[in-house]
């Protein structure tokens, strides 16, 4: 892998992370596009990299309410940022169990190549569809059961082609939660995860060019593009989600995932 073909595929994971498309799927079809082979082992590393460059991000523009909920959790009591993290741990349960025993089957999954993302593509559509035509009545906060469902949908989304954001923040607003507070609740939540792998990875070594097999100025490349690409698609999400314009991004999937297939098995 080039410094150039990282640094597109970084670009293409910062402004896919946070926008409901699936960036892992979109990380398959960018590679195929551009002919790049790598083996499984390297193609994980630099996933696990340009998705901890895109957290990074997400901790840049929500520092702010990062900031408090640590500091409330320090005061050792009940309190609302107490509860809040609690959700987000509960939201963490279905992930966890996913990476701890099917993270084989889930790597397998990820060899399966683009027809795989086609069809996940289409199921994102149709989520992204539902949140526009079906409405309930919005609740004051996200619940500790809404939180496990919306992790549910989380680990679900490991799937290739099946966004992350797309499926947690559908699975939010179909269970009648505000759409800021869901957005919010969606990004914060898969910080733990990824900076937790993001830390195996560092200690152990498997970043370094002899092990991932990457070039140092692509990793870098990769990493700096992401970073920045997701500072820019983080606010314009939450900007997209408090205006409840997840239509146009179900008609982008719908279209891709159908381009995808037809090209793949038809054509």
């Amino acid at each position: 892998m080039s410094w150039i073909e990282a640094l597109i595929l970084g670009l293409v994971q910062g402004l896919t992370e946070f926008l409901p498309v699936s960036s892992s799927g979109h990380l398959i079809i960018g590679k195929d596009l551009l002919g790049i082979r790598v083996n499984p082992d390297a193609q994980t590393t630099f996933e696990v990299l340009v998705h901890f460059a895109t957290v990074l991000s997400t901790i840049v523009v929500f520092r702010d309410e990062i900031w408090k909920l640590f500091q409330g959790l320090f005061k050792f009591r009940m309190n609302e940022e107490t509860q809040y993290i609690a959700k987000i741990c509960i939201s963490m349960i279905p992930v966890l169990v996913v990476g701890l025993f099917f993270q084989e089957q889930v790597e397998a999954i990820f060899g399966e190549g683009v027809v795989l993302v086609g069809f996940m593509l289409l199921v994102t559509a149709v989520l992204l569809t539902l949140t526009h035509f079906v409405t309930f009545k919005q609740r004051k906060e996200i619940s500790y059961l809404h939180a496990f469902i919306i992790g549910v949908s989380q680990a679900i989304a490991v799937l290739p082609g099946l966004s992350r954001s797309g499926a947690t923040i559908s699975a939010g607003l179909l269970l009648g939660n505000r759409k800021e507070d869901v957005a919010r609740f969606s990004f914060l939540m898969v910080l733990a995860p990824i900076l937790g792998k993001s830390f195996l990875c560092i200690i152990g070594g498997d970043f370094s060019p002899k092990v991932s097999g990457i070039p140092m100025p692509a990793m870098i490349a990769g990493f700096l593009s992401a970073f920045f690409s997701g500072l820019f698609a983080c606010k314009v999400m939450i900007a997209i989600v408090k205006r409840s314009k997840l239509f146009y991004f179900a008609l982008y999937c719908a279209i891709v995932g159908a381009a995808i297939l037809l090209w793949k098995l038809f054509i």
